[in-house]
């Protein structure tokens, strides 16, 4: 693992709550909470935090997306079912057949 993804990871493990996905508030905050001596160090580090937390706001509301999809073709499916068990129940009820008794004539 390399030195930014150590680093993003320690510092997250210890204050993950007060990191957002926004890049500016993340390097403020980096600032308040360690001392980094170089700049381009505290830009990546705030970099990878940002990505991260972003990637973690994607995934959860892609999950949620597929739930409701999900959901929903459940649903479906359920109508479908009980259209064809009204249907089914439609079709067998009796019906009045007519027979004709036909007489044959002797001739």
């Amino acid at each position: 693992m390399d030195r930014i993804k150590r680093l993003s990871m320690l510092v997250l493990e210890k204050h993950r709550d007060k990191f957002t996905t926004s890049f500016a508030d993340n390097k403020k905050t980096l600032d308040q909470l360690v001392i980094v001596r170089s700049k381009g160090l505290k830009n990546e580090v705030a970099g990878y935090i940002t990505k991260l937390l972003k990637r973690e706001v994607d995934t959860k509301t892609t999950d949620q997306e597929v739930e409701e999809q999900e959901d929903q073709e459940v649903d479906q499916v359920e109508a479908q079912e009980t259209e064809a068990e009204e249907e089914t129940t439609e079709d067998s009820t009796p019906q009045e057949i007519l027979v004709e008794n036909q007489s044959q004539e002797s001739s």
